[in-house]
């Protein structure tokens, strides 16, 4: 039987880690749990995780004492190990936390236990396998980017079958395993020119042919086949969980944007637009910002605020500005923008919610936005996953790749991958060259 040793980290990244690894025993050193009571009284989700693991704990000490295994319902037992003189090497001499943790999975190996050592700090990692210890990523929810569903392929059929379906409005699924509202781009296998765009409606069980791509919401034109699929998902009110991944300079924003202010200034699909981004740095931190929280939130949302004022900017000459439009919008309670972390508690109906930069995101964050939308709401999330800041998340791990490989096979759920820069010249160069 493995012995899995937790590090604070992932503790904090899943509250219920603890519980994934079915028939092993599973040991939190004291300094977890020390470190996880420094986070408990934080607002943000580390602190609310710090406090969801007190709580189930607690609920463990019903079994039995913590301090000497503890059944757990999987057939497996957890234990809280106080001892941490696991007698580390004198370059580990500094009484840091991390080296506690690791002195405590050292200590463990002595003992006799086929330890595992769970961490997601790299280096925490490198330094457990200079001891001789096995060590591990938590990859419960890891997703291989480079096989994450794209949302559409390209099919080479028939001809006569492009005729059949531009003649009869549909055709039937050209290969089987094709996800709801997945798009297909269906090509001439005769070497022809001829090709079509569709969609795959799950009901029918059949190809549609596109409704809304060639629209222009807000005045903005889809500039090639990918942001025509965006449109088709993101004005569609019967799919209400939208994804959009890509590289930088992709569109994903601008098009995610006109399409809500279309659906809700014009068209009144929606209550109003709650646009929210993770709240992390890139690069250093600049430290505390001062004024009220909407003062502290404009140098956040910078990318938000520059691409609302190009969508509302108006013709030269006249006296508005786009940011007093955006001032009124806000002030009339049609646009409302916020930082991630005050979206928990609230529930939110008819809203179009855009999530930004959501791949900064854990899955847990990610669920917990999810679950906020109340009825005739449609969220929206975009982001590249190659493009993370948060320390603990990668391309695989984070809370976007998550999500879209989890909802594929649902009808209210539509996906685009996007792969052309539309930024300029320059932009589409720097994200293939850097």
């Amino acid at each position: 039987m493995k012995t899995f040793v937790l590090d604070t980290n992932v503790i904090l990244h899943d509250p219920m880690s603890m519980f994934s690894f079915e028939g092993s025993r599973v040991v939190l050193p004291l300094t977890v749990i020390e470190e996880l009571d420094t986070f408990k009284r934080s607002n943000d989700e580390r602190g609310r995780s710090a406090r969801l693991v007190a709580r189930k704990l607690d609920e463990l000490r019903k079994g039995g004492k913590l301090s000497d295994w503890v059944p757990l319902e999987h057939g497996g037992q957890l234990k809280v190990e106080i001892q941490v003189s696991g007698g580390l090497p004198k370059a580990f001499s500094a009484h840091t936390k991390d080296n506690e943790i690791l002195s405590c999975a050292q200590f463990l190996k002595k003992q006799g236990e086929n330890v595992v050592f769970i961490s997601k700090d790299i280096n925490l990692r490198i330094k457990a396998e200079s001891l001789g210890l096995e060590t591990q990523d938590y990859e419960k929810e890891k997703v291989d980017p480079s096989e994450l569903y794209t949302g559409w392929r390209e099919v080479a059929v028939a001809s006569d079958a492009i005729d059949r379906f531009y003649k009869d409005k549909r055709l039937d699924a050209v290969v089987p395993d094709l996800a709801p509202n997945e798009f297909v781009i269906l090509k001439a296998s005769d070497g022809s020119s001829k090709s079509a765009l569709s969609r795959y409606d799950a009901k029918a069980q059949s190809l549609l042919p596109l409704v809304k791509a060639d629209t222009a919401p807000w005045g903005i034109k889809p500039l090639n086949v990918e942001q025509r699929f965006a449109l088709e998902l993101l004005l569609n009110k019967d799919i209400q969980l939208v994804t959009l991944v890509g590289l930088a300079g992709s569109g994903k924003t601008i098009i995610a944007l006109a399409a809500a202010l279309q659906q809700t200034l014009e068209e009144k699909l929606y209550r109003r637009i709650l646009i929210a981004r993770p709240v992390i740095a890139v690069g250093h931190d600049i430290g505390f910002l001062p004024g009220t929280k909407e003062e502290k939130l404009t140098n956040w949302m910078g990318a938000i605020y520059d691409n609302l004022s190009y969508l509302l900017e108006k013709p030269k000459g006249a006296l508005e500005t786009a940011d007093m439009d955006i001032q009124m919008l806000v002030e009339e309670g049609v646009l409302e923008i916020e930082a991630v972390t005050f979206l928990r508690g609230r529930t939110l109906p008819n809203l179009l919610i855009i999530i930004d930069d959501a791949q900064n995101l854990t899955p847990h964050e990610i669920k917990t936005i999810i679950s906020r939308a109340g009825q005739g709401a449609k969220i929206i999330l975009t982001g590249d996953p190659h493009q993370v800041d948060n320390y603990y998340l990668d391309a695989a791990s984070n809370g976007l790749t998550n999500l879209v490989e989890r909802f594929k096979g649902q009808s209210l759920f539509g996906h685009v991958t996007f792969t052309k820069s539309e930024r300029s010249q320059l932009a589409a160069l720097a994200s293939d060259l850097l």
